[in-house]
């Protein structure tokens, strides 16, 4: 029963690092990274940060490469809900799952981007700082035969859709 009871508070806790899930315009300069798979195509994300009712929100948009190897097309969702974006050392948001799908562009200034109220309090210091977007290097698809093991992998290069 305590073991029950100390999960579900963690889970909650975990819950609670992020509020209600709003829509906004990304800014003029969004912050842009991504990826590329093993076998080609890849992903670009762009996230910028601003204050919210007196917390920091985190909006973004991600968009995928339109050619790429079939064992890919549908790795894209599995990756980004990997991702996080830090600020300093301060974890501002682990899953970037909020974000919508949009099509490749050179720019994403403007971008109608699905947002996110962190639990952090809004620094006037923030507004300066560069948000940082890690996405893990994960293994996304295997194929085990008689000639042997195919595995493809992304990895964080930078844009790449």
């Amino acid at each position: 029963m305590r073991k029950s009871l100390i999960i579900g508070v963690l889970a909650l806790v975990g819950c609670a690092e992020t509020g209600p899930q709003l829509v906004a315009r990304l800014g003029s300069d969004p912050v842009v990274s991504g990826g590329t798979y093993d076998s080609g195509g890849g992903l670009s994300v762009a996230v910028d940060i601003r204050e919210y009712q007196g917390r920091t929100m985190v909006c973004g948009v991600w968009a995928q490469s339109r050619q790429q190897s079939i064992l890919t097309k549908y790795s894209a969702p599995k990756v980004i809900r990997s991702g996080a974006v830090y600020l300093g050392r301060d974890v501002l948001v682990r899953g970037l799952g909020f974000m919508p799908e949009v099509e490749p562009a050179e720019d994403y200034a403007g971008q109608e981007a699905g947002c996110t109220v962190t639990g952090r309090p809004w620094q006037a210091t923030d507004a300066s700082q560069t948000p940082v977007l890690q996405l893990p290097r994960q293994v996304v698809h295997v194929e085990d035969d008689e000639s042997g093991t195919f595995v493809v992998v992304f990895k964080q290069t930078g844009p790449e859709a």
